[in-house]
């Protein structure tokens, strides 16, 4: 007893000690911690301390109000949960390191070191369930309430079976083995009725095809030999009819598999619907870039030339190809460039051939890269405003959009008008300069949109919210970028800039610090960033190559190459409509309805030009404010959980029949809920949701 004692005092006398170091009292150290928010948003801080002391390291996902400071450590420790939320939303807590570094005294009596403060928080709670309703159709389903009489079914002839011990005694007389098929066959016969086909079933009962089942069945019922006579009913098969499904179109060109972007908006099917020749009516899309390389094997026939139309508007003679204005806007080769075309890059998002390239240079792919075009009767306009150096002067810009949409431009004494005016114009170019500033740019916008042509413009990446122009000028549609996200939904490129003026967004990759590679392709056995890959030239060879590329000039020709497509259907007939379809079949995004990442949402090709059902899935995405997306998983009973950050989030329980993976689109069945979770409300049940 006590031996037993004396250990629990040691135990008291220990926990005397460490209540006394959270104490730091003065001359003592800044001492380890845990902060435990809980639920909490933030929680504050006070630790009682003479000396110096800095906040060195904190998790991604923690605030810190002060980080430094002499005498009391006091600050607020707030949490940012959605930051470290992972996709699949199955972390209930979060967990971390703050480090505190301190000092106390000076010279010979100074001390130093460092407090590891534990820091945690619990997620908070979403559930809800997939709920999808059994939805068959026929007529032999009854319930007990009362209804209408049933419709007798269809039937083919009668069965009949005579009862058991009898002889055989046929019409004409005689006796012998039963013979159900024959006495059955007699017994119409002398009803008057013709039997087409008798079919012995066993001893007794024989199928007696005849077209008169009703005065069959009265004359064999008559018989007081038989045990029974009953229709012979027509069967059918009972699996719910569903509408066949088209097969997506996958092109089989070598680098097309890393071409994730397509199958995103759901190109399979649209590829698919042009199959059938419906995209007839010519449409010129004209990027107003750095000129393009005719002579990529890529988009051999996808190009009005020169002589066609094609123009470089730069008069400077210092642009890199050495002549001012003139109908060449080759992307030059200069001497020490390194840079890819960009020009080229964008065209071919648009426009690249499918199929085997002819005249392929030594060591080049044979096949390459698709554009989104494929069959349609869509061909790229190429104007030059960028020189090689990679700089655009704002009256070149003026000009380029004014001669892309067919007005006529004055360059160097000369007057040129293009043969070709462009439909859509994309302009994969911009800069942070203010609206008075831009006002030439908005002008000559405004001046296109006028004569028919719809101006789609890069919101720019500025990693920010100003907004960059031309996009921002009142006539264009600003297009941000989205990428992959692990989840069934895309979301907000960091890159990308978010401001009012944004209209519509479209896959332009991720940012390239990022690592990510949620498309899952490989190159040469490493896994393929998540970058828009496209036709490029390598100018250290002077050669044709591929280059993956990230950002909203990769973004913006999305959006120009599916307006080209509408009006290339005859779905739309001009810049109007067709910029009201973009927006109203786009995959809304992030908050609900237009918001400054996203715009009216990331267009849906399948959707716009409504393409054909290529598949039939069902699931749930959920997705932020902030324009992250996330995936929880469904059980077996089509119930989820996720444990999620503060904040708004829209969950949406659908069906996807484009083939891209995203649930609930333009055009596919959806239910949709609003959801908000903060410290007020950490647990929130949904329900059943039913798309419908």
């Amino acid at each position: 007893m006590t031996h037993l004692f004396g250990k629990a005092g040691l135990l008291v006398a220990a926990l005397a000690l460490t209540a006394c170091d959270q104490l730091n009292t003065a001359g003592v150290g800044v001492q380890d911690r845990t902060v435990a928010l809980g639920l909490r948003a933030q929680q504050d801080v006070t630790v009682p301390f003479s000396g110096s002391w800095r906040i060195v390291e904190y998790p991604s996902w923690v605030r810190v109000s002060k980080s430094a400071g002499t005498g009391a450590v006091t600050l607020s420790v707030a949490a940012v949960r959605q930051d470290a939320t992972p996709v699949a939303a199955d972390q209930a807590q979060l967990s971390g390191v703050i480090r505190v570094a301190w000092t106390t005294g000076s010279g010979a009596d100074a001390k130093n070191g460092t407090a590891l403060w534990a820091v945690t928080a619990q997620q908070y709670e979403l559930t809800g369930r997939l709920s999808a309703p059994a939805a068959v159709t026929g007529a032999d389903v009854v319930t007990s309430a009362p209804g209408p009489a049933a419709v007798t079914p269809e039937a083919r002839g009668v069965i009949v079976k005579y009862r058991a011990g009898l002889n055989a005694q046929s019409a004409q007389g005689g006796s012998g083995t039963l013979r159900a098929d024959v006495r059955g066959r007699e017994r119409l016969r002398a009803a008057g009725l013709s039997v087409q086909r008798h079919t012995p079933l066993g001893e007794r009962s024989a199928a007696l095809d005849v077209a008169d089942v009703k005065g069959a069945l009265a004359a064999l019922r008559a018989d007081p030999d038989v045990e029974y006579a009953v229709p012979n009913a027509v069967l059918r098969t009972q699996a719910t009819n569903t509408q066949a499904l088209a097969a997506p179109v996958t092109p089989t060109d070598q680098f097309a598999p890393l071409q994730w972007a397509y199958p995103l908006l759901g190109y399979g099917a649209v590829w698919r619907d042009m199959e059938a020749g419906a995209y007839s009516r010519a449409v010129t899309v004209a990027v107003i870039d750095t000129g393009v390389r005719f002579d990529h094997p890529d988009l051999a026939g996808a190009l009005w030339g020169p002589g066609e139309g094609a123009m470089d508007v730069i008069t400077d003679t210092s642009n890199g190809d050495g002549t001012g204005a003139d109908t060449d806007p080759t992307d030059p080769s200069v001497p020490g460039r390194t840079t890819g075309s960009h020009g080229t890059h964008v065209t071919g998002i648009v426009a690249a051939r499918w199929g085997q390239n002819s005249g392929v240079c030594a060591g080049c792919s044979p096949s390459g890269v698709v554009g989104a075009a494929y069959k349609a009767n869509v061909k790229v306009l190429p104007v030059r405003v960028i020189d090689a150096g990679g700089n655009a002067t704002e009256a070149d810009v003026t000009q380029g959009i004014r001669y892309a949409a067919g007005l006529p431009v004055t360059l160097d004494g000369v007057t040129y008008r293009s043969p070709h005016p462009a439909q859509v114009i994309n302009l994969s170019l911009g800069g942070a300069i203010s609206a008075a500033d831009a006002q030439p740019m908005c002008d000559a916008i405004a001046e296109a949109r006028a004569a028919g042509s719809l101006v789609v413009a890069a919101a720019g990446n500025g990693y920010g919210t100003v907004p960059y122009y031309p996009a921002a000028c009142d006539g264009a549609v600003a297009v941000g970028s989205v990428t992959l996200s692990g989840a069934s939904a895309p979301m907000h490129s960091a890159f990308s800039n978010a401001y009012p003026q944004v209209q519509l967004a479209a896959p332009g990759g991720a940012d390239p610090g990022s690592g990510a590679t949620f498309n899952g392709g490989t190159f040469n056995g490493a896994p393929f960033p998540d970058m828009i890959l496209s036709t490029g030239w390598n100018y250290v060879k002077d050669a044709p190559n591929y280059e993956a590329e990230v950002g909203t000039s990769q973004a913006s020709p999305q959006v120009a190459a599916l307006a080209a497509l509408l009006l290339s259907k005859g779905v739309t007939t001009g810049p109007e409509d067709t910029l009201a379809r973009l927006r109203g079949t786009a995959t809304d995004l992030g908050a609900a309805g237009r918001d400054d990442r996203f715009g009216f949402g990331m267009i849906n090709a399948a959707a716009a030009l409504n393409a054909p059902q290529v598949s039939n899935g069902l699931g749930v995405r959920v997705q932020s404010s902030r324009g992250l997306s996330f995936q929880p998983a469904l059980d077996s009973t089509g119930a989820f959980r996720a444990f999620l950050g503060e904040g708004t989030y829209q969950v949406v329980a659908g069906s996807d029949v484009n083939g891209n993976g995203v649930y609930g689109e333009s055009s596919e069945k959806r239910d949709e809920r609003a959801v908000t979770l903060s410290e007020a409300a950490p647990r929130v049940a949904l329900g059943d949701l039913s798309p419908r």
